[in-house]
């Protein structure tokens, strides 16, 4: 599949976003091109070692910690039996919560025993990849909505429980309140097939310093 990053998709998406909802399309206008094209390098298991190590840190710790994770097998993120049989003391000992060292090391045994067939899961369906990501401890619908678009680019993915995205929704409608879930399903459906890139313009508007023109909607 393409990636809403390849410049025709990215054209294409930002047409059809402009024409089904002029709110965003003001936005679109003050954020200039689309930029969120996936990362490829390393593999999935990498790609998933990293979110779990960056989950609810800011990015430069996150950063730093995901380093020295490195650090432990040789500067590169280690093989999934590796994982799984390094100690919970070595994984504290470079600053990850007993939570995220048990996260990692479940992952690491699933992979290893098969059960998660991680390096083909872009061959699934997103819905199929969100199950399959969700059965690893500590990995929930949110951590597995940003592997689809940040690692696979996937184009309709709208992640309804991300605080940036429900507040880009809350600014560019002029939303008295941060909008539920729910209501950023009902507001991001017209963005289909585009949801990851609506998605996208919502976290570079809360990003951005500059007063954006808002309608309501």
């Amino acid at each position: 599949m393409k990636s809403p990053g390849s410049s025709a998709i990215s054209r294409k998406a930002v047409a059809h976003l402009k024409k089904v909802d002029p709110a965003l399309g003001k936005v679109i206008d003050a954020i200039g091109p689309f930029k969120g094209w996936p990362a490829s390098a390393g593999t999935h298991f990498d790609a998933v070692c990293r979110s779990i190590v960056f989950q609810q840190l800011s990015g430069k710790a996150a950063g730093t910690i995901h380093g020295r994770f490195q650090g432990l097998f040789g500067g590169k993120t280690p093989l999934p039996a590796e994982l799984a049989s390094t100690s919970d003391e070595q994984l504290r000992s470079i600053g990850l919560s007993r939570q995220k060292s048990a996260y990692l090391k479940d992952l690491g045994s699933r992979v290893a025993l098969g059960t998660l067939p991680i390096e083909t899961l872009h061959e699934l369906s997103d819905e199929e990849i969100i199950s399959a990501l969700t059965q690893v401890k500590g990995i929930g619908r949110w951590t597995a909505q940003m592997f689809l678009m940040f690692r696979l680019g996937r184009p309709d993915i709208l992640p309804e429980l991300d605080l940036g995205v429900q507040k880009g929704i809350q600014r560019t409608y002029r939303l008295r309140k941060l909008p539920t879930p729910e209501r950023v399903k009902k507001i991001g459906a017209k963005w289909a097939p585009y949801r990851t890139v609506g998605s996208w313009y919502m976290w570079r508007l809360v990003d951005t310093p500059k007063p954006v023109p808002r309608s309501g909607g």
